[in-house]
């Protein structure tokens, strides 16, 4: 479509789809020839003030020679970008390389001038920041490196969104005008402003989903039943405060309403907005409802509708067209294949789902990809969420489906600044994009709890994954180490989310246990000494025990400063008519408020005829149609609930509040996994607020190691370096390898071992006997000539020739115990940064432990010790201790080379000996490749479609 003299073909990867500041979305895309009368159109829309902003003097219309000028590109010097909803430009960006005289320039000239435009209606959205983004990315790329702007002083926005960007600038003043000239290379800055845009913007987009002040079911049938009705009948039920409307092209035209609901053919029908649609139409009516919905101004979209991507490549591609449609119209969508949203907030109300239980209000947001993982969380938290002294229930509940648009990050995005949520609760089965996952919940952790429970790593058909390398394992360990609390299963999730939404963090690691059980209390320190707590010998308060004895024994453990949480344990009454149930929960209540630092967690059993009265509270099991089973009337923990539902308020009370809810567990294992899995959260948020910090080292070369690695990547796009280059790169970071000198023959051996001195190990190389001492390729401790030519010949007879073995002579290192570390680039993650101990045992224990690059000093320490074989770095069993500061400071180092050169995408330094007093890197390897892109230093974008 460009014409003949144009350089370049069109670049359709700078089209990407971008979420604005009010949360709607917009496309980004080259201007070509074929926008002359869009550009047109779009100028004419704009108003005389913001032309005069423009043109620095009256210009009414574009001339021809304008209109051809601004839309015949070469998309190398001269770049024009639009931003379009619906098809239509609401802005536009363009710049034109310039050289040192301000004239039209080519390459090598590496300055541009930029101007934007942007429609009056749609000033204020965020449009010319993220234009900016993308205007930067692709002068980047097109070898610009600053950006020169002309803006009249009266121009106070578009100032504002050259200097609010963070990149480095320079202002003059000259002639009237203000002259900007800004770098191009992200700062730490720009970053931070972009991030805080992103969450803004992503944040408010499902705001606007999740607080809609009017929704419209589409697909609602005109007879009971199927599943528009019954959304319908749920958002009606549930006392949704917006204004609600039935929609279906095949009601009567005269038919108003609908079960008490104004009625419609068409969203296009209703007089007024909306500012959301579920849909719950067949798959291929949607394209026409979509459309009637961009018409009519609708904000976004709930999908409920299968027979997209999940079942198979047509529907993969109907998918993909549903989110290009919806994007053009710049509205959002939930699903396709979605299970809905709930919001229970008093100001909205929203139940529209197909939940078939009405959630309790509370702290919690709950996320789910699956619907039916959604309904079991909602009816475990519904049956749950009535604890000891109180309920615990959702603030809102978002089921994504094929999360198609909408995911996990842009929840996370909202929930990170919602004030009425304290607890985040998502289950996951895939990860689209690892890298921004591990950010955004690194932010929100820092804030409020994370809880997690991740698919198995095989993503389900129908969500769009980008391929890792990297085992699921090592995804859930980048995940702890950015603050989510990693569980494995739904029940896990509930127990551990309760417990969060109910109770303080804790201080430390032990537990008082107390109760009128000594069994329970016994299984109960066997629980927490397996999950790596320290539990008090229990306190056994026989089964005479009453609410007084409780509440004494109670409140002595959370005011003694030896404890950092507290176990009641409990067995319920056996006889009819208990009068001290209520006295009870009044008694753990009253002693739970005195001390509000401290945790506190029950655990009970259901013995004989109790366990159908517990099953009301405590089971995870659908109850029964005939309706919930009665609960004994004497029993303690229903005389608790009888007791908290004469005295709370209907909607949960906000942290702070020193109305404690104690959460009950029907299994010790279950409530101290839970309780250690808070512990290990709470040292990991009290790390947080000191995150350590990378080290600088005088004796790194950076650059000259920038200057090897461009002069190594000449010589081939993929290069695992040879022996001599991998000890040079090395020692520019202040890495010393053991120099390995090649023994093709036992001469050259001992020659090799005369360079080196004596004594010398004389070692296999080949790759099948590569690090496997246990094989006996390797021979250590040859103190002269003799000795080496004797193993040479002991070799070469067990395993074959020089060719075959591949031998090398190595200089004696001191004894210590032999360790591994590795880093590698993956394309969805990033840089990891791994470390075990080498060995068959740590391999089949899968010992290893992994951090995100870059790696804090803090980090590194945390790294080193969180295998489960570091006691033998530590002196186990009477062996000495080893010099643990030189490992971390070569961990740091290896970090700093991967961070400063992602063209180093892979080094393995293999074995690492770590004596008491120093170490020895006995084997390297190092792989270099272009960098994968990162996409988390570019600019804004929503996942392509």
């Amino acid at each position: 479509m460009q014409s003949a003299s144009d350089r370049h073909e069109y670049p359709a990867h700078w089209e990407a789809d971008v979420v604005l500041r009010d949360g709607g979305t917009a496309r980004i895309r080259p201007i070509t020839v074929d926008d002359a009368d869009r550009l047109v159109s779009f100028y004419e829309q704009v108003s005389d003030e913001s032309k005069y902003y423009r043109f620095f003097a009256p210009y009414p219309r574009l001339s021809a020679k304008d209109v051809h000028r601004f839309t015949h590109h070469d998309f190398v010097d001269r770049v024009g970008l639009a931003a379009t909803v619906g098809g239509e430009f609401i802005a536009t960006v363009r710049y034109d390389r310039i050289g040192a005289d301000g004239m039209a320039a080519s390459a090598p000239a590496d300055e541009a001038e930029v101007a934007f435009l942007v429609q009056d209606a749609h000033q204020g959205r965020g449009v010319a920041s993220a234009l900016l983004e993308h205007i930067g990315a692709v002068a980047r790329e097109r070898g610009i490196r600053r950006f020169a702007a002309e803006v009249l002083p009266a121009n106070v926005k578009m100032i504002k969104v050259f200097t609010d960007a963070g990149y480095t600038q320079k202002r003059s003043f000259e002639d009237g005008v203000v002259r900007l000239e800004f770098d191009l290379e992200p700062t730490d800055r720009s970053l931070a402003v972009q991030y805080a845009r992103e969450q803004r913007a992503e944040s408010r987009s499902v705001q606007r989903l999740l607080t809609p002040g009017s929704v419209a079911v589409v697909g609602v049938g005109r007879t009971p039943g199927g599943v528009g009705r019954s959304v319908l009948g749920n958002i009606r039920d549930y006392g949704f405060n917006g204004r609600l409307y039935a929609v279906n092209k095949a009601f009567p035209e005269d038919q108003k309403e609908l079960d008490g609901v104004p009625a419609h053919r068409s969203v296009r029908d209703i007089d007024g907005p909306v500012d959301l649609a579920v849909v719950a139409v067949p798959a291929e009516q949607v394209p026409e409802v979509v459309a009637e919905c961009g018409a009519h101004g609708v904000q976004g979209l709930v999908v409920l509708s299968a027979g997209y991507a999940e079942s198979g490549p047509e529907g993969r591609e109907r998918q993909r067209e549903l989110v290009r449609h919806a994007r053009a119209y710049g509205m959002r969508i939930i699903g396709p294949n979605a299970f809905g949203i709930i919001n229970t907030s008093p100001d909205v109300r929203l139940n529209a789902s197909l939940a078939p239980e009405t959630p309790r209000p509370g702290r919690i947001g709950l996320f789910a990809q699956s619907g039916a993982i959604g309904i079991a969380l909602l009816s475990r938290l519904h049956r749950r969420g009535g604890g000891v002294t109180g309920v615990t229930g959702v603030s809102t509940f978002v089921s994504s489906g094929n999360r198609a648009d909408v995911s996990g990050n842009d929840v996370l995005q909202y929930w990170y600044d919602d004030p009425d949520t304290d607890v985040v609760l998502m289950y996951l089965e895939s990860i689209g994009n690892p890298r921004k996952f591990t950010r955004l919940a690194r932010r929100t952790a820092a804030a409020k709890p994370l809880v997690v429970v991740q698919g198995s790593g095989t993503a389900p058909q129908g969500h769009a994954v980008r391929a890792t390398r990297l085992p699921h394992a090592t995804v859930s360990a980048l995940l702890r180490q950015a603050g989510v609390i990693r569980v494995d299963t739904i029940t896990e999730l509930v127990d551990t989310g309760l417990l969060l939404a109910r109770q303080p963090l804790p201080t430390g690691p032990r537990v008082a246990i107390l109760g009128n059980s000594e069994s329970l209390g016994l299984l109960t320190y066997d629980a927490c000494v397996a999950e790596g707590l320290r539990p008090s010998t229990p306190l056994d308060l026989t089964t005479a025990a009453a609410p007084e004895d409780f509440h004494e024994a109670l409140a002595r453990a959370l005011a003694d400063d030896a404890y950092d949480a507290v176990i009641v344990t409990a067995i319920p009454a056996v006889g009819e008519g208990s009068a001290g149930d209520a006295a009870l929960a009044e008694a753990l209540r009253s002693a739970a408020e005195q001390v509000p630092g401290k945790p506190v967690l029950v655990v009970h059993v259901e013995l004989g005829g109790l366990a159908e009265a517990l099953s009301a509270a405590t089971s995870t099991a659908p109850q029964a149609a005939a309706g919930p089973p009665k609960i004994r009337a004497d029993h303690p923990f229903r005389a608790l609930d009888r007791l908290r539902a004469t005295q709370a308020p209907a909607q949960p009370p906000a942290p702070g509040n020193s109305d404690r809810l104690i959460p009950a567990y029907p299994a010790a294992e279950r409530a101290v996994r839970a309780l250690a899995d808070v512990v290990q959260y709470a040292q990991w948020r009290r790390e947080a607020a000191e995150p350590g910090k990378v080290p600088e080292y005088e004796n790194i070369d950076q650059k000259g190691a920038a200057a090897l690695i461009d002069g190594l990547l000449t010589r081939g796009q993929g290069l695992t370096l040879g022996t001599e280059e991998t000890c040079e790169l090395l020692a520019t970071y202040g890495i010393q390898a053991h120099r390995a000198l090649p023994a093709a023959t036992a001469d050259a051996a001992v020659r090799a071992a005369a360079t080196l001195g004596y004594p010398v190990a004389l070692k296999a190389t080949a790759p099948h006997l590569r690090h496997r001492a246990d094989l006996g390729g390797v021979r250590l401790d040859l103190a002269d000539e003799e000795q080496l030519r004797r193993a040479y010949s002991e070799l070469t007879e067990l395993f074959g020739t020089p060719d075959e073995l591949r031998p090398v002579v190595q200089g004696m290192a001191p004894r210590g115990v032999d360790t591994v570390i590795r880093a590698v680039i993956d394309p969805a993650a990033g840089a990891v940064l791994s470390f075990g101990l080498a060995g068959a045992a740590s391999q089949l224990l899968d010992d290893t432990a992994h951090r995100l690059i870059p790696v804090t000093d803090r980090e590194a320490t945390s790294l080193v010790r969180s295998i489960r074989t570091a006691p033998l770095l530590f002196g186990w069993r009477g062996s000495t201790p080893v010099d643990t500061p030189a490992l971390e400071e070569l961990l740091l180092r290896v970090s700093r080379l991967v961070d400063d050169h992602p063209e180093v995408v892979a080094v393995t330094l293999e074995p690492v000996v770590v004596a008491p007093r120093g170490l020895s890197v006995l084997g390297a390897s190092v792989r270099l490749a272009p960098p994968p892109a990162r996409d988390d230093l570019g600019p804004r974008t929503l996942p392509a479609y």
